[in-house]
């Protein structure tokens, strides 16, 4: 079973992001990079706008990802123009195609609809190719298909 849970401390939030640059993007994170970060959150994020959760299995944490609140031009399918990004979707090796990574997906798409986002844009992965694709599905909207269903 997979629990997930908000990460709040910039702590965890930067041991995460470590992992994430070291294994996803293939090079260490010197201090230098660490401390970039580390103030790009503290000076430039502002409060509420970023929701980062991380999964466990079994005890062991084994999956991070997040979700940045934004506003675009509202647009006929986005009256509201609130709309997210879904961010930073990383699961350990060990872990995958184990479900962390819908686990972890679906709670960041609960997290922007409670707050009223209309619209949600993925990131790619790594090697340029759309997330939902990494995660078993066709194209976006068979995705969303998807959540919607669990809703």
């Amino acid at each position: 079973m997979v629990d997930v849970r908000e990460v709040k401390d910039i702590d965890s939030l930067m041991s995460w992001r470590t992992e994430v640059i070291r294994t996803v993007f293939g090079v260490e994170a010197d201090s230098d990079l660490l401390e970039a970060n580390r103030q790009y959150y503290i000076h430039h994020v502002d409060d509420g706008t970023h929701y980062a959760v991380v999964a466990s299995s079994d005890g062991i944490d084994c999956g991070c990802g997040g979700i940045c609140l934004t506003e675009e031009l509202p647009s006929p399918d986005n009256p509201t123009g609130k709309c997210a990004y879904l961010m930073n979707i990383y699961v350990r090796k060990e872990f995958r195609n184990h479900g962390v990574a819908h686990t972890i997906v679906s709670r960041l798409v609960d997290q922007a609809q409670e707050k009223g986002c209309g619209k949600i844009y993925l990131e790619t992965t790594a090697d340029g190719k759309p997330v939902y694709t990494s995660l078993g599905f066709c194209d976006m909207a068979d995705m969303m298909k998807y959540y919607d269903k669990a809703n």
